[in-house]
């Protein structure tokens, strides 16, 4: 993202352009080299994996965004309808958060800390001795508040994560891992987004690695993470998650018409949309980035099957975008009778489909322990 509304903290002995002095607020030589000596920023696809991965790279284990997100078991599918944020019902296709942060940690050896609080001025000196103390500090917060996005971007949503990795006077430098470089953000508007209120309220929420192994051997590691997101995939406790999930996604789909008005018809199929490719999904609902992962873990195992899996997983990202294309259709009143909420149903019966088949050959050609 990019707009006047973001303020970027210039890298350390970058040219001193009249047009860059300008723009940019000043930030002293000794701030911007605090905030980014030794601090890799991370542009990725998503926040929590790419907080986490630029977490690790920090701390000194090579490993990439797909990786952090499919050893954390970030992908995932829920539905729920009687549960609505910003008035529509719930729709995600990654795990809850912080799952994949903790899930990562654990598997491949990283201890962490991290603390909620009650008070913002608590918080705020807790974050400031961390970061003071030269550690990349990670948040959550709502993105509505963060003013460091350009206003048309923000919407009420409590789940995002970034890093907190310096101070400029009263200004935090944040490496949001969905931007492009590190930018400034006001004591007051991060302090306003920390303690937000609503579902996934953060409640001041901080958490940072404290330690990291000296070797990592990933074969357990992946191993158990394919048997985790395989169970949760297959067999759910409840009709809302999984592939049956997607299923009974396609049947609330079919109904809509007939239960709601055009309107709300389109609210809801838009924030579908919207949740699988504008927030933060890397697109296909997060399918495509566990495609990746399932490649890499292949490679890095030798196994043939994850490659296999990849490729299925792939197509799974190809039928959720067609999906997404057609509802876009919808939303938008362009589709000429050509897309029917029936038919919607049906690429989603279709996905739930090939996710279940996906799955299923996970499950069934894990690598050897």
């Amino acid at each position: 993202m990019s707009g006047p509304a973001i303020r970027t903290a210039p890298s350390p002995g970058a040219p001193d352009a009249p047009a860059a002095a300008a723009s940019a607020p000043s930030v002293s030589p000794a701030a911007a080299a605090a905030a980014r000596a030794g601090f890799h920023h991370l542009h990725a696809g998503h926040c929590e994996s790419g907080v986490t991965a630029a977490l690790f790279a920090h701390g000194g284990i090579p490993i990439d965004e797909p990786m952090v997100f499919g050893i954390g078991s970030g992908v995932y599918f829920l539905h729920v309808p009687f549960l609505k944020v910003m008035g529509v019902p719930l729709t995600s296709y990654r795990t809850y958060p912080m799952a994949i942060f903790r899930k990562a940690c654990k598997r491949l050896g990283v201890g962490y800390r991290r603390q909620r609080f009650l008070s913002r001025a608590r918080a705020r000196a807790a974050l400031d001795a961390l970061v003071d103390a030269g550690v990349p500090v990670a948040l959550q917060g709502n993105l509505f508040w963060l003013s460091y996005f350009p206003r048309e971007f923000r919407f009420q949503f409590n789940g995002h994560n970034f890093l907190v990795v310096g101070r400029s006077g009263s200004d935090y430098v944040i490496s949001d891992p969905v931007l492009e470089a590190p930018v400034l953000c006001p004591a007051s508007a991060l302090d306003r987004a920390r303690f937000a209120r609503g579902p996934l309220t953060p409640r001041g929420l901080l958490y940072y690695p404290v330690s990291f192994p000296k070797t990592i051997d990933y074969r357990p590691a992946i191993r158990a993470a394919l048997k985790d997101t395989t169970r949760a995939m297959l067999r759910p406790p409840v009709r809302l998650v999984g592939a049956a999930g997607i299923r009974y996604l396609a049947d609330r789909v079919r109904l809509w018409p007939k239960t709601l008005s055009p309107e709300r018809t389109r609210l809801y199929l838009g924030n579908i949309v919207r949740m699988q490719e504008e927030i933060g999904t890397g697109g296909g609902g997060f399918r495509f980035m566990y495609a990746a992962f399932l490649q890499r873990a292949g490679e890095e195992l030798v196994h043939e099957p994850l490659l296999r899996a990849s490729e299925m997983m792939t197509a799974s990202g190809d039928g959720w975008r067609r999906f997404a294309e057609a509802a876009a259709l919808v939303v938008k009143d362009r589709h000429e009778g050509r897309v029917t909420f029936e038919g919607l149903g049906d690429m989603l019966d279709a996905i739930a489909e090939n996710e279940r088949r996906v799955f299923t050959f996970l499950e069934a050609n894990l690598p050897p322990a």
